[in-house]
């Protein structure tokens, strides 16, 4: 399934080159058609952008919603350099002549289609600076996700505009009809994010049943459905949820879900207070209305075969790791498994009364570390580096064990390295992370 989404991804990447030589115009200079090439792909690239941000299931299930994402951002900066050397490139400015209806050797200062390309320009950089310092600029999220989205739509509406009006290649039918059939396709994934996934949630609402103090400045959250069967999920998956608002409202943030599939219904969350909408978590009240985005994810346990599952995580990091942990105890998963938990001090660990349950299980070992840890701490200090893990896991048998991480970027890296360093191989380690550089 990946190898056919990355062959479409370089299909429609490349599909404007690719109509381009069928047009069969005398060459250029190197350097010209390199530059028209170098615009007609990153178009192509950003217009692609759009499917890859629209949280389709088929795309993120295989990779995983957080390499899918980070892929989005990676494509979206090499787009903007590949839009930087598009002019600079052309080697030929000079205003074609009137009997030059292809324009060969030229580049057309033409106003109607000029102008355009630069108000492209313009807000793609301004898309990537503001992805970049979100963190600095201080938007709230649902803010920077309606400028992020308008900002996007108009940028690609000015650069098809662009390349149809003055691209020497992109004028012809098949290629011009091809840019804008990719733009429909773009608006198209942002109306079933932002439409027709809404209307669908109303009418599957939930409602919370309760909201319970799982640790210092985190939440034990969980919904129940209301006038509908619930949810179909796996363990380790995660939910974009929805406290208090309407359907159609962009206050909506990624949670892990801690429930266990098949122990009913209701589905739960770990949500600690991290700023936006979060930092009032705790103030929800019994029958407040939510909505769920959901299932997404691969950070699951289903279908894989290892012998043995080593679940890694910080902060609230934990709480997909809880929901993997309780659907081992309900399917009565009798593979040997590793909880290391690492956190500041103590107060931070959270649902501590249900790991201690857990350590208590034949075959299941939890693993406290605390960067800061108090008077008393018996337990390991520091961080998951990587010579803990190698006490731990540098073992023939360990090295057949699926990884499971989740928490901040930088413990993530810390640990995948150390894995790695110690001979796990990739394929048998899962990430989640929604915070990149």
């Amino acid at each position: 399934m990946i190898v056919l989404l990355i062959l479409a991804y370089l299909a429609l990447a490349l599909a404007p080159l690719a109509l381009s030589a069928a047009q069969d115009l005398p060459p250029r200079a190197v350097t010209d058609e390199l530059a028209s090439g170098l615009g007609m792909v990153a178009l192509a690239i950003l217009l692609v952008e759009f499917i890859l941000s629209g949280r389709f299931r088929s795309i993120s299930r295989p990779i995983g919603m957080d390499v899918t994402m980070w892929f989005h951002q990676l494509l979206a900066r090499s787009a903007l350099v590949l839009v930087l050397l598009h002019p600079i490139l052309y080697s030929t400015w000079q205003r074609a002549e009137a009997n030059d209806p292809t324009r060969q050797g030229f580049v057309s200062f033409e106003l109607h289609g000029l102008v355009p390309g630069i108000i492209s320009f313009l807000l793609l950089g301004a898309i990537v600076a503001m992805a970049i310092g979100r963190s600095e600029l201080g938007y709230r999220y649902e803010i920077w996700r309606f400028l992020h989205g308008i900002s996007a739509v108009a940028m690609a509406f000015f650069g098809v505009l662009h390349a149809t009006r003055l691209g020497r290649y992109s004028q012809e039918s098949a290629l011009e009809w091809f840019w804008w059939a990719m733009l429909g396709l773009a608006v198209l994934s942002l109306l079933f994010v932002y439409i027709a996934k809404p209307i669908r949630k109303m009418t599957r609402p939930w409602k919370v049943a309760s909201v319970e103090k799982a640790a210092d400045r985190m939440w034990h959250v969980t919904l129940e459905p209301d006038g509908h069967d619930g949810l179909t999920y796996e363990a380790g998956q995660f939910a974009w949820a929805n406290f208090g608002h309407n359907a159609f409202s962009l206050h909506e943030n990624p949670f892990s879900i801690t429930s266990s599939p098949t122990a009913g219904p209701a589905v739960s969350f770990l949500i600690k207070e991290l700023g936006d909408s979060t930092n009032r978590i705790g103030q929800l009240r019994p029958g407040t209305r939510a909505y769920l985005d959901a299932p997404h994810g691969n950070m699951t346990t289903a279908g894989r075969t290892e012998p043995g599952i080593a679940l890694i995580a910080g902060g609230v990091g934990i709480a997909p790791m809880i929901g993997i942990l309780r659907e081992m105890r309900a399917t009565a998963d009798t593979r040997p498994s590793i909880l290391v938990y690492g956190n500041r001090h103590e107060r931070q660990i959270a649902c501590p009364a249900e790991l201690e349950r857990f350590a208590r299980t034949p075959g299941t070992e939890v693993i406290h570390i605390l960067s800061e840890p108090g008077p008393g701490w018996t337990g390991l200090t520091g961080h998951p580096d990587r010579q803990t893990l190698q006490a731990l896991f540098d073992t023939p048998d360990r090295k057949r064990w699926l990884y499971i991480l989740c928490g901040p970027p930088i413990m993530l890296d810390t640990v995948e390295d150390a894995l790695i360093g110690i001979g796990i191989p990739s394929s048998q380690i899962l990430s989640e992370r929604f915070v990149y550089e």
